[in-house]
């Protein structure tokens, strides 16, 4: 049995020169140097002809986009004004008008109120007369009916006291000289 130790590498050796990392090797430098200005060269016109008109043309699109919406917004805001107007002019209009149905309301209920007072007030100045009328014929009975009783209470007691019978008409006669 072989005791040999198997290693293995990665490293591949150098062929025939320095080793190093390729851009920072001086020998490299002219062709770096070429390619870079042919590249620079190609990307500047690329950029110059093809990209900036394209991003000029973009740019200039937005520019007038942005003065569009914002002469669109200005429009906007002059017309909302103007709604904003017509409605306070509507609404002040409406107020006026609710204002002057409320008025003429109150006043026709006012008069309404006024006529039932005085339909009340009619009724019931009927009413009292009805009521003095009533009053006075029952006064008038009252003292008629006082009257007749005094003349029989008259004509009695003179006959109880005296013995003499009186007639009605003279006991009345004696009561009203009393007076």
């Amino acid at each position: 049995m072989q005791n040999a130790a198997t290693t293995s590498g990665t490293e591949a050796p150098a062929q025939g020169g320095a080793a190093g990392f390729p851009p920072f090797r001086i020998e490299t430098f002219p062709s770096q140097l070429f390619w870079l200005a042919i590249t620079f060269t190609f990307l500047f016109v690329v950029l110059w002809r093809i990209v900036g008109p394209r991003v000029s043309g973009v740019l200039a699109e937005r520019k007038k986009r942005i003065a569009g919406d914002l002469e669109a917004a200005e429009h906007h805001r002059r017309d909302a004004e103007g709604a904003s107007a017509a409605y306070q002019s509507a609404l002040a209009s409406a107020r006026a008008r609710a204002q002057a149905v409320a008025d003429e309301n109150r006043k026709r209920i006012a008069s309404s109120v006024e006529e039932a007072k005085a339909k009340a007030d009619a009724e019931a100045q009927k009413a009292i007369s009805a009521a003095e009328a009533r009053i006075a014929a029952m006064r008038a009975e009252a003292k008629n009916n006082v009257a007749h009783a005094a003349r029989d209470a008259t004509a009695e007691i003179v006959s109880r006291l005296t013995g003499v019978t009186v007639s009605p008409d003279e006991a009345a006669t004696a009561i009203r000289g009393l007076r």
